[in-house]
């Protein structure tokens, strides 16, 4: 090897390790994957970055003997428990995470285990959403009664677009209740000039059971709707509740253009399906795994409080299957077809006192 050689492998070392040296260390503290074995859930894991919250849907005898997690965090960082540490929980089902970025920066998050055993809502607790600090939205979102998050809508979504003020988020808390101080109320809101450029000009008002994921938000919007909670039990018997319902001035279709004579309705309706794996609005009405639907017929004007209850109407020939995993999904819109971008901006539909009836 000439000399001219080994002076350029020289200053090409010299040079990697002096950018090596200067890399500045990477200041996040996150947890980015959290890792359970699959046989000892009843639902996926689901990571709320917004929270600091990790929500665990678990199977009784993990809940007792506790996991195991494998966790992975941000390039630099360690967490506290560490990864593959076994972690047992008390009866509040809430532990603690800490992780140290390279940089000394601390994240705390709260490890969640979430279990759906009264399927009765009532809208009295919510809960109010910040952005992280540099951002300036806030929004609302209802919880279970006792405190849990069970509860999801597209509001996160919808602040990435650049909505901010809490009134103009189309789920809102809402004082006009048929029973107790609150009720859940969704509004169409109009899109924005982001939204816009993505192709969608209003923003339909919806909840649902699940949760909201961020993933597919610029590939496939409804995908980020992850449908349902973990169920356990026999075939339920029907889903019941209260609502109002008032449509928009104008409907409109996809491209923003005035369709007459269509005026918009809501979509209330639950969805009993098996696995783990949570569907979303690509599947949840057409997905082989559907056992049973309870779909309201009447999405048209209501003034007054108006009750429904919808028998659960299987799919022929489907049943529940001892043991089998099951998941329940509670979904409404105040446009039925807001998941195509479809309905009235002004739509308003209330909710309360939500009940899954069992035999």
């Amino acid at each position: 090897m000439n000399v001219r050689k080994l002076c350029c492998i020289a200053a090409s070392v010299g040079l990697l390790q002096s950018c090596i040296k200067d890399a500045p260390l990477n200041p996040e503290a996150d947890i980015e994957t959290f890792t359970v074995a699959q046989n000892q859930l009843t639902g996926d894991v689901f990571i709320d970055q917004t929270k600091s919250q990790i929500r665990l849907y678990l199977t009784e005898e993990a809940f007792e003997k506790g996991i195991a997690p494998v966790i992975k965090v941000s390039a630099g960082g360690h967490v506290s428990p560490a990864s593959g540490d076994t972690l047992r929980f008390d009866n509040t089902g809430i532990k603690k995470y800490v992780v140290t970025s390279a940089t000394g920066t601390e994240r705390a998050y709260t490890v969640e285990v979430v279990q759906t055993g009264v399927w009765k809502f009532g809208f009295e607790r919510w809960d109010t959403l910040v952005a992280p600090s540099g951002g300036s939205w806030k929004y609302v979102n209802p919880l279970a009664e006792d405190g849990r998050n069970i509860w999801a809508s597209g509001n996160i979504g919808i602040a990435i677009t650049g909505v901010t003020a809490i009134n103009d988020f189309p789920l809102h808390v809402s004082t006009n209740a048929f029973e107790g101080k609150y009720a859940a109320e969704m509004e169409t809101m109009p899109g924005n000039a982001l939204s816009g450029w993505m192709g969608i000009h209003l923003f339909a008002g919806s909840m649902f059971l699940g949760n909201f994921v961020t993933d597919y938000l610029m590939e496939n919007p409804l995908k980020c709707t992850q449908f349902g909670q973990p169920y356990r039990g026999i075939m339920p018997k029907s889903f019941t509740g209260n609502y109002k319902y008032q449509p928009g001035a104008q409907f409109i279709d996809k491209e923003a253009n005035p369709v007459p004579g269509q005026i918009d309705k809501c979509s209330i309706y639950a969805v009993l399906y098996s696995g783990t794996t949570r569907l979303d609005a690509t599947n949840i009405l057409t997905s082989d795994r559907v056992i049973a639907t309870a779909i309201l017929g009447d999405g048209t004007a209501k003034s007054s409080w108006t009750h429904f209850d919808i028998p659960f109407t299987p799919v022929a020939g489907k049943s529940v299957i001892p043991g089998e995993p099951l998941m329940l999904a509670i979904i409404a819109s105040s446009s039925a077809e807001g998941d195509h971008y479809r309905g009235a901006v002004g739509s308003k539909l209330v909710l309360d006192n939500l009940e899954i009836v069992h035999e």
